[in-house]
């Protein structure tokens, strides 16, 4: 059995990959504003490892503001295929200028083009004022690498707890919490069963 719930993430995530027949780095993405209220949307897990589960979105969206006035997060993984469920929580963190940037490299044009073009949250009179935004920023870079938007970037949400689950039979699932732990010279994973 794993005890490392970073090796056990990747082997599951592996066969999610294999086996869901769309976006299997779909994820839940709840947070909540400074008085507590919460919100969720799906985003997709753009990289991970030991150090965290990075996601990139508009700064000033519904999302990002609420990341800025109460830092910390949770991530829902749901493979139906697999019949499997992962939950992570803990505080983010916004990922560098330069990890943004290579990640916006990757974007295809026209998803870059947009990111310039959308107030990601905020009301929209009518859809031809989104799409004469986007035409317009089609011709200010038209010939040009389109650079990352200051207001769009990643952030990292730092795992503390991570419950893996698994359907059973009857409604006798498994679950398995991980949680962070300080201890002298540095960190460990503690490891406790849950009740379904």
């Amino acid at each position: 059995m794993v005890d490392d719930p970073i090796a056990l993430f990747d082997a599951w995530f592996a066969e999610a990959q294999a086996s869901e027949p769309n976006d299997a780095n779909a994820m839940a993405l709840a947070t909540a504003d400074a008085s507590g209220a919460p919100s969720v949307r799906m985003v997709l897990l753009k990289g991970h490892d030991p150090d965290g589960f990075v996601f990139y979105t508009n700064g000033e969206s519904r999302k990002g503001d609420e990341l800025i006035a109460n830092p910390c997060a949770a991530l829902l993984f749901h493979w139906k295929s697999l019949r499997r469920q992962i939950r992570i929580e803990g505080p983010v963190e916004r990922v560098s200028d330069a990890e943004a940037d290579a990640y916006f490299a990757t974007r295809g044009r026209d998803s870059q083009l947009g990111a310039w073009a959308s107030d990601q949250s905020h009301p929209m009179p009518n859809r031809d004022v989104f799409e004469s935004r986007f035409d317009a920023m089609a011709e200010q870079f038209e010939g040009q690498d389109v650079p990352r938007p200051p207001h769009w970037g990643g952030w990292r949400v730092i795992p503390e707890r991570i419950e893996f689950w698994q359907d059973r039979a009857h409604r006798l699932h498994e679950r398995r919490l991980f949680c962070r732990e300080t201890v002298p010279g540095g960190e460990n994973w503690s490891e406790t069963l849950l009740f379904p």
